[in-house]
């Protein structure tokens, strides 16, 4: 290893523990002292071997599995964890003090098709997302991003909402089940353009792109809420099983 690339190795060592040292004071303002102490020492210190893993950012829309009038941006953060699952942190965007508001499974084709018929009314498609270039992997190569896309698009997703964050400023509640668009005249497009120029993405351009990736047909069983019925979840009061 010549000098000059290890020193460069330190530099952005330090520079990466220096950052991590300002974001966590940052982000821990207004905790009494004794918290902030011990988030800095962890953050510092401790491997956290499942968020290191997710090496995958993408955004888009998300709307409400009963109400396609309350879209929210979803930043999602990814692992491919096996040949049929990707799983994923959802936050409201990127950044230090961002929102954690739910998760993401996403599945093949080939394994949405053997799911029980119930369990697929929760799934929604990603044809759409990614055709439309709604869905996005900002700052990833153009190149690299299509490749990516060419994969996704025949996918499945299965979303719930821990935090109604276009609501409340706290998570009350329970998890909601969240779908993705299917078509044109759908989406808030105020949402879109907010989020395009926040990021320095094109969506019209990302849709222009894609245009050679062939569109799947959709299988049966998933995007449960275009049938003009669907499902969501709610509490329920039980007796306790001793």
């Amino acid at each position: 290893m010549g000098l000059g690339f290890a020193a460069g190795l330190g530099v952005a060592a330090s520079a990466a523990v220096g950052r991590k040292v300002v974001t966590a004071a940052r982000v821990g303002q207004g905790h009494p002292l004794k918290h902030r102490a011990l988030d800095l020492a962890s953050g510092l210190i401790q491997p956290k071997y499942p968020l290191e893993a997710m090496s995958t950012y993408l955004n888009g829309l998300h709307m409400y599995a009963d109400e396609m009038g309350r879209q929210v941006e979803a930043s999602h953060f990814c692992i491919h964890l096996r040949h049929d699952l990707h799983q994923c942190v959802i936050f409201d965007r990127n950044a230090p003090d961002a929102r954690l508001i739910g998760i993401e499974y996403i599945t093949t084709e080939e394994r949405f098709l053997s799911l029980p018929e119930d369990e697929k009314r929760l799934w929604h498609s990603h044809h759409y997302e990614v055709k439309s270039g709604v869905l996005a992997a900002p700052g990833v190569p153009e190149l690299a991003e299509h490749a990516y896309f060419t994969d996704l698009v025949t996918t499945y997703g299965k979303t719930f909402h821990t935090w109604q964050y276009d609501r409340d400023d706290f998570p009350y509640g329970i998890p909601q089940l969240m779908m993705g668009l299917t078509a044109d005249g759908q989406s808030d497009e105020g949402l879109i353009r907010q989020r395009d120029r926040r990021l320095g993405i094109s969506t019209a351009r990302k849709r222009a792109s894609r245009a050679d990736i062939p569109m799947p047909e959709v299988a049966p069983g998933a995007n449960l809420w275009e049938s003009g019925r669907t499902v969501q979840t709610r509490l329920e009061e039980m007796d306790f099983k001793r």
